[in-house]
């Protein structure tokens, strides 16, 4: 038996909801990440290189388990130096040709996620609830409740230098996405480029992360992206379809996750699913 049901007054409902600062933060963060994931998620995708998202989430979330061990409140300063770090590492093991890029990824995540869940398990840390815990960390908060303004502040901080450095370099992610060999050839240092694509995924990856969970947060960059892929033909009308799309999404799985107390993560990633289905449809149509 379902356990929601939709308010019978909706738009009253959602007036008395946002009257509330933490409907607003979880709105805020919701689409900050959202974009973020969509505008990286589109060079990630034709690059064949999508899966490094959910690589670097389970990471994030070994690293959040050090860091409750140690017993260090503001988990951000263990979470995203590791993950960043990590993301340096991966990268250089895959362009060295030591490990391929999927098994280096695999390697990664059911890594990562053994080290965090044995630590969680057997040391004393400061919360009880271990399979709370484990769950809100892998899944994402189970209501919008648990975002404070400190979460809000530092999502717009590191969603604005990841926009800014993804526009400011747009010219040379284009270049190294499409074509890396004559990239190269040209001059482009696209090691660098790659680091710098690999380094803003990792930031991305953390802000997500208490929102949407680390098993769902590699959703918001492959989605997106896939559905903008079968309606638009150039990058930059992927770019701009992606963004909108992530955003709309985002939006949507928020006000959905108020109206019938679901999770705010899974929401919007179902949405994500709905939206790669109508734009597939879309497709097809506009492909006859």
């Amino acid at each position: 038996m379902l356990k929601i049901h939709l308010p019978e007054n909706v738009f009253e409902t959602l007036k008395q909801y946002f009257s509330f600062d933490f409907v607003w933060f979880a709105l805020v963060v919701a689409i900050l990440v959202s974009l973020c994931s969509a505008l990286l998620g589109v060079s990630l995708v034709l690059k064949r290189y999508s899966m490094i998202g959910d690589g670097l989430s389970h990471v994030a979330f070994g690293a959040g388990a050090v860091a409750a061990v140690l017993g260090i409140t503001d988990n951000m300063l263990i979470v995203l130096p590791i993950t960043v770090i990590v993301a340096i590492i991966l990268l250089k093991t895959s362009a060295e040709g030591k490990i391929k890029g999927d098994a280096a990824i695999a390697m990664l995540s059911v890594g990562a996620l053994s080290v965090g869940y044995l630590l969680l398990n057997i040391t004393e840390t400061s919360s009880s609830n271990l399979s709370g815990d484990v769950c809100t960390s892998l899944f994402g908060s189970t209501t919008i409740l648990s975002l404070d303004t400190g979460d809000v502040i530092s999502c717009i901080i590191l969603s604005l230098i990841v926009i800014a450095v993804f526009f400011i370099f747009y010219n040379k992610i284009f270049s190294v996405t499409f074509d890396e060999r004559f990239s190269k050839a040209t001059g482009t240092k696209t090691q660098l480029y790659n680091l710098l694509v690999a380094v803003i995924t990792a930031v991305v990856i953390v802000i997500g992360m208490k929102l949407v969970g680390a098993l769902l947060v590699s959703a918001l960059i492959i989605f997106p992206a896939l559905s903008a892929m079968r309606v638009f033909k150039s990058f930059r009308g992927v770019i701009f379809g992606a963004a909108v799309t992530s955003m709309v999404c985002a939006g949507l799985g928020v006000i959905s996750a108020v109206l019938l107390g679901t999770p705010v993560g899974a929401s919007i990633v179902v949405i994500n699913i709905v939206a790669l289905a109508i734009f597939s449809l879309i497709g097809k149509i506009k492909s006859k």
